[in-house]
């Protein structure tokens, strides 16, 4: 059945997360079955402007042009962090329960954790989103900041400015001082949901290949000047990156997943009686990547995944801005 899993569909095949509308359903209709009563209607509207912003139809913003951190990279975080809430809260103490309020922060904390990779349009310095990637976490942090008190959530400015940095490695975890220890739980699963809704993807072999390499590219981690002003080389090239991403993978859930955010994963597992769609979606990827690496047979990764951005030159432009930085390097 894997096999019929559509490519911009979530790990269940029964959600297309390339689209803000059939996410907002989805989340809405979780939202509404844990708490009965309480209003959805803030986070409808950070949802709105999430498309917007994402689309490139927010005033004084371009659009995402990030090709492997695009829109639907976001919706499946967002799907996934929401299914962990609503089954950590069926399973917690009344005293730890989350609430409807604290989870409506989280959701749109989650919809915007990856803002920060988004060109304000007055800026003529950069000319992809990916050049933010070593800080993007602290300019998502402060698009929250501003975004929050539009929708009436000011209160949870200096919450969700923390929390979200539990998706990026700009801050290290145990320095990020939050007085609620909800909050912290909060944050393991924004930080486990960011990561698996990646690995999960179907099309994450081909993703890291030809977007997120580019990507690293841009942003210095792939190769950049050491402080003795040789370069120092991370990753060669898109296939280099995939050699890698086994071990990669198995020490992210080792220290993140399993360590530092204490196996939030689990908390889907009730949704899904008992299963995990997720980690089994990340174990076949592992498993065909497994099997291209032994036999060499690089042409397997031949799927082709639609692309969400709002630039019209898609994967062309950012090539062309990833071999112009690699000449400049090694010059």
């Amino acid at each position: 059945m894997q096999d019929l899993r559509r490519n911009d569909y979530d790990v269940t095949n029964s959600v297309q997360v390339s689209s803000t509308a059939a996410v907002t359903a989805a989340v809405r209709e979780l939202f509404v079955q844990a708490w009965p009563g309480e209003s959805f209607d803030r986070v409808a509207i950070a949802f709105e402007e999430f498309e917007k912003l994402f689309t490139g139809r927010m005033p004084g913003f371009h659009g995402v042009d990030t090709v492997y951190h695009d829109r639907q990279h976001s919706l499946d975080m967002t799907l996934a962090a929401a299914r962990m809430m609503v089954g950590y809260e069926a399973g917690a103490d009344v005293g730890q329960r989350f609430g409807a309020e604290r989870v409506a922060m989280a959701l749109v904390t989650s919809l915007f954790h990856d803002a920060g990779y988004i060109r304000e349009s007055d800026d003529l310095q950069h000319r992809n989103g990916a050049e933010f990637t070593l800080y993007h976490v602290t300019r998502s942090a402060r698009f929250l900041a501003r975004f929050l008190p539009t929708i009436g959530m000011e209160s949870w400015v200096p919450t969700a400015t923390r929390v979200v940095h539990f998706t990026g490695y700009e801050i290290e975890l145990d320095q990020i001082q939050l007085p609620d220890e909800r909050d912290r739980k909060l944050g393991f699963i924004l930080g486990t949901a960011d990561l698996i809704a990646q690995m999960a993807d179907r099309c994450y072999l081909e993703k890291c290949r030809d977007r997120l390499y580019p990507e690293f590219v841009l942003g210095g981690i792939a190769a950049a000047q050491g402080s003795n002003g040789a370069l120092q080389v991370r990753y060669s090239s898109g296939l280099d990156l995939l050699r890698q991403t086994p071990r990669f993978v198995r020490e992210t859930r080792v220290k993140r997943l399993e360590g530092q955010f204490e196996h939030a994963y689990r908390y889907v597992e009730p949704l899904f009686s008992g299963e995990n769609p997720y980690l089994d979606a990340i174990d076949r990827n592992l498993i065909f990547l497994d099997r291209v690496l032994r036999t060499g047979r690089w042409p397997l990764l031949r799927r082709n995944p639609p692309l969400f951005t709002s630039e019209g030159g898609g994967l062309g432009q950012v090539r062309g801005l990833m071999l112009n930085r690699l000449k400049a390097l090694w010059a």
